[in-house]
């Protein structure tokens, strides 16, 4: 990540645990800005088909039909005009922090390009929504609105006449426009939906409510802010006159006031080199992408956990090619493979306690293997000293993401296989283990901290057995910037495992063992 990054990253961080001490990291909103954006896009399309219920089309009839409903049925068509309204402005909100954040945490480089990608559309969708929205209404922002979207579009080569002509004289507008305005008002959220849908296709069990308790928040303040200060109009539109001052919606037509400024061409420039710009950051600058996860047929038997914990739905099942009496094995699709290592830690097959010279997995990093996750555990706890010897599986991306004596860094906890905890308690490597991951209001590969709980309380396979002491296993879910909230927790733990009684901690006469010692097979 560039420094620029880094620095964006942190400052998110910061904002977001200011915001987890009022909502707490279940209703965090800026953990669910993806779901909040379906949210508000089902609000603004449910109030929209109510309000069209009240509209009309023409000239004269769309301000009154908008002003009757707004006045006369303010009690449920004008709020439902102020939630149309406010739900829209918040869904590009939504949409642009959204942007920035994904951005600043890195997801939109490797194999998450094609949802970064499919995003870049999304951005003028939805102003092209927001802008013909605001031409229905036919006031004096309307107007302006249209005579300046008409006059931009007339500077492309598109068309025969120009269309600002329309707008030129009372007589030259015709009904038969504002129902082409419906058309399009209502066409392109069709498509906007579709390419939401695309967006989500390289993601598995991709969340697209936000909870329920949230989605309540929303709805709550949208009802707030449409009872003390409701959506009106503007004065109608006369286009004998040239509006002198409108009210312009900062969120939808920031570029409005510009355009007034500035030459059509520069401006259609900036479109073009902001869309291309932003459509290249997948690959700017260039990265070299982490070798994709591996499968070693000898030791996969086509279980299928693997393809259930992938978030990114990088590993699927095909027939078996090698003859094994298994009815399938696994098959890594490496575009979509982010190098996180879950399916490694899902796998029943990798557990450390195989001799070393056999360590093999049926799925693995080639560039952090189970071989090499075991030796780096081994090292780590050689330098464990005192009481309370603490050994840290930390996530990359997190408070504990640099490397420092007794920690082991991975691209990701879930990562860590149950048995490699058995195995660090077991061999008396450490008096307990710390499972230090990224921040609990959201995972950095999503599923992370839920599959490892998961696997800790013994409820997702492979999980983690009974034998190992619950009191010796810590876990903390601790973002980049909770260094010292990371510390602290570390400390406390320490000191648990000090004051344990002796039936839990490891036996006096157990010893430390190296990479070299530990050859048993684990019965």
């Amino acid at each position: 990540m560039s420094a620029f990054g880094t620095v964006l990253c942190r400052g998110f961080d910061r904002v977001e645990r200011a915001l987890d001490a009022v909502f707490g990291p279940e209703w965090n909103p800026m953990a669910q800005l993806g779901t909040l954006g379906w949210f508000l896009f089902w609000i603004v399309t449910a109030t929209g088909v109510y309000l069209f219920i009240f509209f009309d089309t023409g000239v004269v009839n769309a301000y009154t039909s908008i002003e009757w409903l707004t006045n006369d049925h303010w009690f449920h068509a004008g709020i439902a005009r102020s939630f149309h309204r406010y739900a829209s402005d918040l869904m590009i909100a939504v949409m642009l922090v959204h942007l920035v954040r994904e951005f600043a945490r890195g997801r939109h480089r490797g194999a998450r390009w094609f949802s970064w990608i499919t995003g870049v559309p999304l951005i003028w969708l939805v102003y092209i929504c927001g802008i013909t929205g605001y031409w229905l209404v036919w006031d004096r922002l309307a107007q302006y609105v249209a005579i300046a979207s008409t006059e931009l579009l007339d500077w492309l080569p598109i068309f025969g006449e120009p269309v600002a002509r329309n707008f030129l004289t009372p007589d030259a507008l015709s009904g038969r426009f504002f129902t082409l305005l419906v058309f399009l008002h209502i066409a392109v959220p069709l498509i906007l939906l579709l390419v939401m849908w695309i967006h989500i296709q390289r993601i598995t069990n991709a969340r697209t409510a936000p909870s329920r308790e949230l989605g309540g928040m929303v709805l709550a303040g949208l009802l707030i802010a449409s009872l003390l200060l409701p959506a009106r109009s503007q004065a109608a539109a006369d286009l004998a006159k040239v509006p002198a001052q409108v009210g312009i919606d900062w969120f939808v037509l920031p570029l409005y006031p510009v355009m007034d400024l500035v030459p059509a061409g520069v401006i259609w420039a900036g479109v073009v080199l902001f869309t291309v710009g932003i459509t290249a950051l997948p690959w700017l600058p260039p990265k070299p992408r982490p070798a994709p996860v591996e499968v070693f047929l000898d030791h996969c038997n086509g279980c299928n956990r693997c393809v259930e914990d992938c978030p990114y739905g990088a590993v699927t099942l095909v027939p078996r090619t090698d003859g094994a009496p298994f009815p399938h094995q696994a098959e890594v699709d490496p575009d979509r493979c982010v190098a996180c290592g879950i399916c490694m830690g899902s796998c029943p097959s990798s557990t450390p306690f195989r001799r070393s010279i056999d360590l093999v997995t049926g799925i693995d990093l080639p560039d952090l293997s189970l071989k090499m996750v075991r030796e780096q555990v081994i090292e780590a706890a050689e330098t464990l000293e005192g009481a309370g010897r603490v050994l840290t599986l930390a996530c990359a991306h997190g408070a504990a993401g640099r490397d420092m004596p007794g920690r082991v860094v991975l691209p990701c906890v879930a990562m860590t296989a149950p048995s490699l905890i058995d195995f660090i308690l077991s061999r008396d490597l450490a008096d307990g283990v710390a499972i230090a991951g990224c921040a609990e209001r959201e995972c950095q590969h999503r599923f992370g901290i839920e599959w490892t709980e998961q696997r800790i309380a013994a409820t997702r396979d492979p999980y983690l057995r009974a034998r190992v002491p619950r009191a010796r296993l810590a876990t903390i879910w601790a973002g980049p910037t909770e260094t010292a909230r990371l510390a602290r927790e570390l400390g406390a733990f320490q000191e648990r495992l000090a004051a344990l009684p002796a039936d839990v901690r490891p036996s006096a006469g157990a010893t430390r063992q190296s990479a070299q010692s530990i050859e048993e097979v684990e019965p």
